[in-house]
């Protein structure tokens, strides 16, 4: 059953990205639910970018009264697109994401600036997509996983998550992007500057063309793992601005 709120503060939407989970999120939701905003964790299918958005706005419209949409990295194009058409969001949030413009997709735009290196760390494997065509989904090697995506992360904590990672498909990351929810409504933008997913380059110019409200934080990739007070901060400015 969905959460429906009765409270006067705005419902908090959390959206993982690739190669994570819900529980990446944990932290920052235990700040959120402290301060007494309801909180829904989304799982993110990781199959396509579409798709991904299809499933996140039917888990919006489970949710009463007005929302805060929260996407990291690749889920950060899941909510732009999510958002479009679920009128009970007032409000962007992205963490070291990507925040497309029409056309674009995730791969186009790690491209675009250099400074990555998960090209390196990944690991293919054959898959059958939900169309029953064939195609690929991408791990980060778990030994590499503790450097690349969560280098300021306890070690132990590290390893963890890499053996919980979860998968993305090579179609979702090569998607092109629709119509932006940022283009709309208020954002803001939690730039990650040691972060060896998504350039902090990219990220910056991705922020100031959605005209987001930016934070720096001196984090890697899992930004919500290793700084969840300064994330679920953001958050909260966001809500604030929603509750006014």
């Amino acid at each position: 059953m969905f959460h429906r709120s009765r409270s006067p503060k705005p419902t908090v939407v959390l959206v993982h990205g690739a190669f994570a989970d819900s529980a990446s999120w944990n932290d920052v939701a235990r700040e959120l639910r402290r301060e007494g905003h309801p909180v829904v964790a989304a799982a993110n299918p990781l199959r396509g970018l579409s798709g991904d958005a299809a499933y996140v706005r039917e888990v919006l419209a489970g949710i009463e009264g007005p929302v805060v949409l929260v996407g990291h990295s690749y889920g950060g194009s899941v909510v732009s697109a999510a958002a479009v058409g679920a009128d009970n969001v007032r409000a962007l949030v992205y963490v070291a994401a990507f925040i497309p413009d029409k056309g674009e997709s995730a791969l186009d735009l790690a491209a675009r600036f250099p400074g990555s290196s998960l090209g390196e760390a990944l690991r293919p494997t054959p898959v059958t997509l939900p169309d029953g065509s064939p195609g690929m989904e991408f791990t980060i090697d778990q030994a590499k996983f503790p450097h690349q995506f969560a280098a300021d992360v306890p070690e132990g904590v590290a390893q963890l998550m890499a053996v919980t990672q979860r998968p993305v498909t090579g179609a979702a990351l090569e998607e092109p992007a629709p119509e932006p929810g940022w283009r709309t409504l208020p954002s803001w933008a939690v730039v990650a500057t040691e972060d060896l997913n998504i350039p902090a380059a990219a990220q910056s110019h991705m922020a100031k063309r959605a005209g987001a409200e930016v934070t720096e934080l001196e984090a890697s990739h899992a930004a919500s793992v290793s700084h969840p007070q300064e994330v679920a901060g953001v958050v909260m400015a966001a809500a604030s601005s929603v509750e006014r």
